[in-house]
């Protein structure tokens, strides 16, 4: 995915590109923490975390790609 900061702010691509970054250290925190809590509610809450911050990390990238159901219609 191109950097963010390749983009103008008033191109949607610069604002996808920077949370889609964000969501990538979200997503590697969370799992990095898994090993760092012995509570397993505290574990499940933070794979959870992971997993949706994963979701919505592969819609912005369907949302780049120009992806079938993120294309405009006429």
């Amino acid at each position: 995915m191109p950097h963010y900061s390749w983009y103008p702010e008033d191109d949607p691509r610069h604002h996808t590109g920077r949370l889609h970054d964000m969501l990538t250290a979200v997503i590697r925190h969370a799992r990095e923490d898994l090993g760092k809590v012995d509570d397993p509610r505290a574990q499940a809450l933070l794979e959870t975390t992971a997993e949706v911050c994963t979701g919505l990390k592969t819609a912005f990238e369907h949302y780049e790609r120009q992806e079938p159901a993120w294309r405009e219609h006429d």
